[in-house]
């Protein structure tokens, strides 16, 4: 695996899917009961801004650098309160590190949840651990993510999250997406899964799009934000399965203001919505 998260952490695909992962996790908090999460493709966990590989890129600067410094009004800035205070929590004033999903899910967890954070290349699974350690609601492991996905559910709190978000190094990569979603599912059928996928040409998307409602899962939600000018990766995509009830009323009102965020257009205040550059809707389920 050649991949290495370290020149992409914090670019403006992370901030569309932690945004709205922290939406779904401020949802399983609301009630008391236990949950679990499990963190398929984990990667080291927390990367430094200003280290060899972001510096090189500077792909943060153009995401979650545009983001701390933006003037939201209050409805996105409420929504998207847990997540930058999550940062906010790992830098104490100018950015410096940016946290990975496993880092925000131990940030946002209670003392009676649990995380199982899965990586697979050494590197990356090492520093993990060494991040993560010494916390006992913590599990982290050395497996493949879809081995992971498929081992791991139904979990015994039996509510609770998978998120899924590959590398996309591979050709398959968006079979083995629905493939694996098939199979947890039909384990797990009541469980939340968020899978993240790249927006680069819209043939493939649409095609993943068609396979998924070809799985027949009643309750799948499709989140979309593109940004303009931009060839390769143009955007960030979510699948969410059995989803909160509010999330979709949320994301209207989330994408909308990330994107004139990040593509420098207004504060992301505005009513109207970014036509063409945003996507909230139901593939199967809610209408």
């Amino acid at each position: 695996m050649n991949y290495r998260h370290a020149y992409h952490a914090g670019n403006f695909a992370d901030v569309v899917k932690h945004a709205v992962l922290a939406r779904i996790i401020a949802h399983l908090k609301e009630k008391p009961a236990a949950f679990r999460v499990i963190d398929t493709h984990a990667g080291a966990g927390l990367y430094d801004l200003a280290g060899p590989e972001a510096s090189r890129t500077g792909e943060w600067r153009d995401g979650i650098g545009k983001l701390v410094a933006s003037d939201l009004k209050p409805a996105a800035r409420e929504l998207l309160a847990p997540y930058l205070e999550a940062v906010a929590a790992f830098n104490g004033g100018p950015l410096k590190v940016y946290p990975g999903s496993p880092v925000l899910l131990q940030h946002w967890l209670r003392a009676q949840d649990r995380l199982v954070a899965c990586e697979r290349e050494p590197n990356a699974a090492r520093a993990l651990t060494a991040r993560l350690r010494g916390d006992k609601r913590v599990k982290t492991l050395s497996i493949d993510g879809y081995t992971a996905l498929n081992a791991y559910v139904p979990p015994k709190e039996r509510r609770g999250l998978v998120l899924v978000d590959p590398p996309f190094e591979q050709p398959d990569e968006f079979d083995r997406l629905a493939e694996g979603l098939a199979s947890a599912h039909r384990k797990w059928p009541t469980g939340a899964y968020a899978l993240w996928y790249p927006v680069k040409d819209a043939r493939e998307t649409q095609g993943f799009s068609r396979r998924l409602l070809r799985l027949g899962l009643p309750r799948m939600l499709q989140a979309e934000l593109t940004l303009p000018g931009r060839d390769g990766l143009r955007g960030s995509g979510l699948i969410v399965v059995n989803p909160p009830w509010r999330l979709e009323s949320e994301l209207a009102v989330l994408l909308p203001a990330l994107f004139r965020v990040l593509t420098g257009t207004g504060t992301g205040t505005g009513t109207e919505p970014a036509a063409g550059h945003t996507l909230t809707r139901w593939l199967t389920g809610e209408r």
